[in-house]
């Protein structure tokens, strides 16, 4: 839910909102594309209402940069309201979560006329309503996504416009979060083979790439579905044993509740596996716990925390949390608040409670949205505050930095954000020894050692 690509005025373009599985599949699509410089693909977010209104803003302002390009949608919230964006007369395109990845049958953009989108069952007023409006037909495809069972092979081949790659590894979900619409985007969950995981690894590897990140929509449910039902903790294992060339492994958001005495080994005791654990904690209130239909208790998730510093102190915490749920009192809030001071979270990510319509949290008593306003700040504040405590304590340490493509900037083996002087180009996609000798802003300022 972190990362946003920036635009790339070039074609084909992909711009992939909010999260790393969607940058991931957006280079995907690149690949798909060909070279096809006529054509702009929206790689939408549903996660909140505020990532529904940033794509709506970004399709308008591709239209106006690309006027004679084919503007396809495609992503989570094309997924499960495609009418909105047929509507909009920018659009040429709506493809599903499925859909923007099939390469068989037909090139991406251009959807067979005889194929009528479908949206997911149960949510037809949607399309009726787009067929009223004549926006349907060969325009929008957009298929059951409940009813896909399998990850497409080419789909852990992906990689970003990073000097890190990211492999998908597992896609959809079947919890029911009451807060969370995501589901109804991604589908069930569904997990990639080990074999075509380590394949795709290995080919990364062998194109240069020094860290990988196993990514998905709920990563650590990986394998129930597939032969033998192997965990996560296995899939790394092998991936670390088969391609003994890769340098860093690092693992997208976890659910402490699945994180089982393998994987926990892994985290905390293979050099390989970086030290950054991203948690999906969402509140650190047991009650709000229960009423998102969360798995874990706030105990929990800190006793994890505090046993994986136990054993690997240098782990840094990233954390998920949602400021102002609905029935969130002032006792509430200060627990919520206070889990970044007891999970040590220096990664956080502050979302504003935002009602998603066809949820059962759209349905509780929300609260005022000042309030909501004001609550995120306040954790926002207090979460930026904690980093840069922790970043000034990194001060006079040694990193192992990895270039990103600017040649200058990267990322240390606990994510924390690193600047050199001076750009290097002979340094890109490198894992380069740094002094830290400052912080700037949300980043430190290193040079290189010799």
């Amino acid at each position: 839910m972190a990362d946003t690509a920036a635009p790339v005025l070039a074609g084909p373009e992909i711009i992939s909102m909010g999260c790393r599985l969607n940058i991931a599949e957006g280079e995907a699509m690149r690949a798909l594309l060909n070279g096809r410089d006529d054509v702009v693909v929206i790689n939408s977010c549903a996660v909140t209402n505020e990532a529904v209104r940033q794509t709506r803003q970004a399709i308008r302002k591709a239209r106006k940069a690309r006027p004679d390009a084919q503007l396809v949608v495609t992503g989570c919230a094309a997924q499960t309201d495609p009418a909105m964006f047929a509507a909009m007369p920018e659009v040429d395109r709506v493809l599903g979560n499925v859909e923007k990845l099939s390469s068989g049958k037909y090139p991406l953009p251009f959807v067979p006329s005889e194929v009528e989108g479908r949206t997911r069952e149960g949510s037809e007023t949607s399309l009726d309503f787009a067929r009223e409006l004549g926006v349907v037909g060969d325009r929008v495809k957009v298929s059951d996504i409940m009813s896909v069972r399998q990850t497409a092979p080419h789909m852990v081949t992906s990689f970003a416009e990073h000097a890190r790659a990211f492999v998908e590894v597992q896609n959809g979900c079947d919890h029911r979060c009451t807060f969370c619409i995501i589901p109804y985007g991604r589908g069930n969950s569904r997990s990639v083979p080990a074999g075509a995981v380590v394949d795709a690894v290995r080919a990364l590897v062998e194109r240069g790439y020094a860290e990988v990140v196993l990514t998905g929509v709920d990563v650590t449910s990986y394998g129930p579905d597939l032969p033998g039902s192997p965990s996560l903790g296995l899939l790394v294992e092998r991936v670390l044993k088969l391609v003994p060339e890769l340098k860093r492994l690092r693992l997208s958001s976890l659910d402490g509740v699945e994180v089982d005495d393998r994987l926990f080994e892994l985290i905390t005791g293979e050099p390989r596996v970086m030290p950054h654990v991203h948690l999906s904690l969402q509140s650190g209130d047991d009650m709000i716990l229960k009423r998102m239909k969360r798995r874990h208790s706030r105990a929990q998730a800190i006793a994890l925390v505090e046993r994986m510093k136990a054993r690997r102190p240098e782990i840094a915490i990233g954390a998920d949390l949602i400021a102002g749920f609905p029935t969130e009192d002032e006792a509430m809030h200060a627990n919520n608040l206070s889990i970044l001071e007891a999970c040590d979270v220096v990664h956080g990510h502050i979302f504003p409670f935002s009602p998603r319509a066809g949820t059962p949290a759209a349905r509780m008593p929300q609260l005022d949205r000042a309030l909501v306003k004001a609550r995120a700040a306040e954790m926002r504040a207090a979460a930026q505050a904690r980093a840069a405590r922790w970043r000034a304590a990194l001060v006079g340490s040694r990193q192992q930095l990895l270039v990103e493509r600017d040649g200058r900037t990267g990322h240390g083996e606990n994510f924390v954000r690193i600047t050199l002087p001076a750009p290097d180009p002979s340094h890109i996609g490198r894992i380069v020894p740094v002094a830290i000798t400052g912080q700037s802003g949300d980043m430190l300022t290193a040079e290189i050692e010799t």
